[in-house]
């Protein structure tokens, strides 16, 4: 669990970036690549047949970058570069990473990937090694990743609409209690599940940048030195199945359905009952039934309420998307 607190100083310092990093899309983007679909990634539209021409050809692609996915998970520092979104900048600042910095990175690969030569190069710090680091991951983008890009572009926008959106109807803690389903807000503490050990991280009044990334699984955070700490979460994806109602219904009632079906994104009482086409006491009753049943949660936004899915309605409404035949 990370932990993350804030000060009031803090609250009002939140931005969102307006793009994913590129350099960190790129190194995710070959873990993907490896290791196959799990998670919020899945759900991506077109990912699994933009994969399935690309995986044989992986390793050649990718270069180094492949010697450099840690088998055990996470990613090496510095491909955080997170203060440079784009692809030129962050590979030139990651390619002047200082060379003790480099060889304790390369040192967390195992034994496999830190024999190659390329790699010992990199980890000696001499200039061929941070050649090959920038020529690799240049390639690899221009010739995997650059097709994708739009795609991850629009997504990333329609994300920053949904954030602003959600941000002027009901402040910054509804942007921050409706940023991922799995993420609980309670001011003055953000709680994210992580598979790292519990860790409370204290922003001390620098601010934060949320930076949107359309490959990660969970949170990624960093700090430098008299900037704000940065925060990676996944992009939101905007499902459209058109048999929620029918496949939902007999268990929770075509109505019903609709309206969990209607939450994707986060609305009000108002606008689910607009959505829907039923009367706003009945979208009451039916957003205060899915919530007892943990469906969705709700969430105070000054006079109005804003209600989101949960991971429970999520994957109920995914297993609904996934039904062969539905």
């Amino acid at each position: 669990m990370l932990r993350i607190h804030f000060t009031e100083a803090d609250l009002r310092q939140i931005t969102v970036a307006p793009v994913p990093n590129a350099l960190l899309e790129a190194a995710l983007s070959v873990r993907y690549l490896r290791t196959g679909p799990t998670g919020m990634v899945r759900s991506r539209p077109g990912l699994t047949q933009w994969r399935s021409k690309i995986v044989r050809s992986l390793a050649p692609r990718a270069g180094v970058l492949l010697d450099l996915d840690p088998r055990q998970g996470g990613l090496l520092d510095f491909f955080f570069q997170l203060s440079t979104p784009t692809l030129h900048d962050g590979v030139e600042r990651a390619a002047a990473t200082p060379a003790r910095e480099l060889a304790d990175e390369i040192a967390f690969l195992d034994s496999r990937a830190r024999e190659s030569e390329k790699l010992r190069e990199l980890a000696d710090g001499t200039t061929r090694g941070r050649q090959i680091l920038a020529g690799d991951t240049l390639r690899y983008f221009d010739s995997t990743l650059a097709p994708l890009w739009p795609q991850m572009q629009a997504t990333a926008v329609a994300d920053r609409a949904l954030r602003a959106e959600t941000l002027l109807r009901g402040g910054v803690d509804a942007m921050l209690a409706t940023l991922v389903p799995t993420w609980h807000w309670q001011s003055p503490t953000w709680h994210i599940p992580s598979h790292c050990d519990p860790t409370d991280l204290y922003l001390g009044g620098h601010g934060l940048i949320l930076i949107p990334s359309y490959f990660a699984l969970g949170p990624m955070y960093g700090h430098r030195p008299g900037e704000p700490w940065t925060l990676t979460y996944p992009l939101h994806t905007d499902e459209q199945p058109t048999h929620a109602a029918d496949t939902l219904g007999p268990l929770l009632g075509r109505t019903r359905a609709a309206v969990l079906a209607s939450l994707r994104r986060p609305a009000t009482t108002t606008e689910t009952a607009d959505h829907v086409g039923i009367s706003l006491p009945s979208a009451s009753q039916h957003t205060t039934v899915l919530r007892k049943a943990g469906l969705i949660t709700t969430t105070r936004t000054g006079t109005a309420v804003l209600h989101t899915l949960t991971p429970l309605g999520t994957a109920l409404l995914r297993n609904d998307i996934a039904r062969p035949g539905s």
